[in-house]
């Protein structure tokens, strides 16, 4: 072949890429590609098969509108598919009767000239020529470069791939992939346990309360903070000013009293009438004797101590010296070190199936390499408004045995477990929730 010939085709294939690129559609480019390429290579028939969702033969040589439910089209779209997998990757396939499987082989006579030459359009379709003679190297190595151009347009036609398809390619693609997905697929199965997040503290394990005995003001309050006592110590005492001088007049009527009782018990013993009054005086004498006692009584009350050993708990003195009280009031909390619980407030928009006996981790603040293991108790069944203006159940958890149990009051962050769930549903479980409001499901 000489050099003009070669400059020739060389022209013909720019000419015929060229025809290719300025094609307004899918079925334009097909057109061009059955009958135009003809200019490139001699043929006798050719025809093209469209990949994509609806996998068919697209457009045959000589004909304006191919049947989809003719004979030969049926023939076609099975040797398409027996060829692109027998070219396993293949740019071409040069293909005769004798290559095919019955009943194709069977067959190819009827509909096709005897040698084929089947072209790769890249992933989105394939081409076949057929013709009486043989093709030679030179014409295949001219062909495959024909198709790449092809395939380079029909690209931008390729219709969109949906799920489906991309799971198909997926498990066509080979053992390789389909073990991927499969152990992607284990993966999203795996059981995890589902947790979340929640602020919580060391709150004391049944403490006592200590409220005001009687209504009044704080005068002294004389523990800190957190410090620990012993049982009968002094704790606050209220203001002592109005109770003191009800005792004291409550002491000199009963005083009184007695000196009247004793008068008229002198005079009973000579007079009627002493006997008459001694019965009133005596009366007279036991009430006032009464309310003495009673005034001194909650004179006493006045004081505060501490009713057993532990650890009082309570704000700044300084905001309760001074303050005035009602009675039952409570000024302080009396808690016993070795006694603590976990108390936690976990948000409402983060609350999962929680059942008492279900496990609990602190992780405190103040010790970042430390961590404890509780049981939970209690559960509230409703939401309360907490720190930050936040809707939050509290949980109550005791700490387990065998562990050194944390310093009361010590902050910090609980996770909290429930069931044991898919791995994709932990992952997707916010997502889905926030899709499922936003979407109103």
């Amino acid at each position: 072949m000489g050099h003009a010939d070669r400059s020739r085709e060389l022209a013909t294939l720019l000419q015929l890429l060229r025809h290719a690129r300025e094609a307004d559609g899918a079925a334009r480019l097909g057109f061009v590609m059955v009958n135009d390429s003809q200019q490139l290579l001699p043929y006798r028939q050719a025809a093209f098969w469209r990949e994509g969702l609806h996998r068919h033969v697209a457009a045959l040589s000589g004909l304006a509108d191919p049947d989809p439910t003719a004979p030969y089209l049926q023939w076609l779209s099975a040797l398409f598919r027996h060829l692109a997998t027998a070219a396993a990757g293949a740019a071409s396939l040069p293909c005769a009767a004798d290559d095919l499987p019955e009943p194709l082989a069977g067959e190819w006579g009827q509909w096709l000239p005897e040698h084929g030459l089947w072209l790769r359009l890249g992933e989105h379709g394939a081409l076949l020529l057929a013709r009486d003679l043989p093709w030679s190297e030179y014409e295949v190595r001219l062909a495959e470069e024909m198709a790449h151009g092809y395939g380079h347009a029909l690209r931008q036609y390729a219709p969109r791939r949906d799920v489906r398809a991309l799971a198909r390619d997926w498990l066509r693609a080979g053992t390789r992939r389909r073990r991927l997905l499969l152990a992607l697929l284990l993966l999203a199965c795996f059981p995890v346990r589902l947790s979340v997040l929640a602020r919580a503290e060391v709150v004391p394990g049944d403490p006592m309360l200590l409220r005001a005995p009687v209504a009044g003001v704080i005068d002294k309050v004389s523990v800190l903070p957190n410090q620990p006592v012993k049982r009968g110590a002094s704790l606050f005492d209220l203001d002592a000013t109005v109770l003191s001088s009800q005792f004291a007049l409550a002491r000199e009527e009963a005083l009184a009293a007695e000196e009247s009782f004793r008068a008229s018990a002198q005079l009973a013993v000579t007079d009627d009438k002493g006997k008459l009054a001694l019965a009133g005086d005596k009366a007279r004498l036991e009430e006032k004797d009464i309310s003495a006692d009673f005034a001194g009584r909650e004179l006493k009350r006045l004081h505060v101590t501490a009713p057993a050993d532990g650890v009082v708990v309570f704000s700044d003195r300084n905001d309760w010296q001074g303050k005035a009280v009602a009675q039952g009031e409570r000024v302080m909390t009396l808690a016993d070190p070795a006694r603590v619980e976990l108390a936690a407030w976990l948000p409402a928009a983060e609350a999962i199936d929680l059942r008492p006996g279900g496990q609990v981790t602190l992780y405190p603040n103040a010790s970042p390499f430390r961590s404890y293991d509780a049981t939970l108790l209690r559960v509230a069944y409703k939401a309360e408004v907490g720190e930050g203006n936040l809707l939050a159940y509290r949980l109550q958890a005791r700490f387990d045995a065998g562990q050194r149990l944390p310093l009361l009051g010590q902050m910090g962050t609980a996770r909290v477990y429930g069931d044991w769930v898919p791995l994709s549903y932990y992952a997707l479980r916010r997502p889905l929730t926030a899709a499922r409001q936003w979407l109103g499901w």
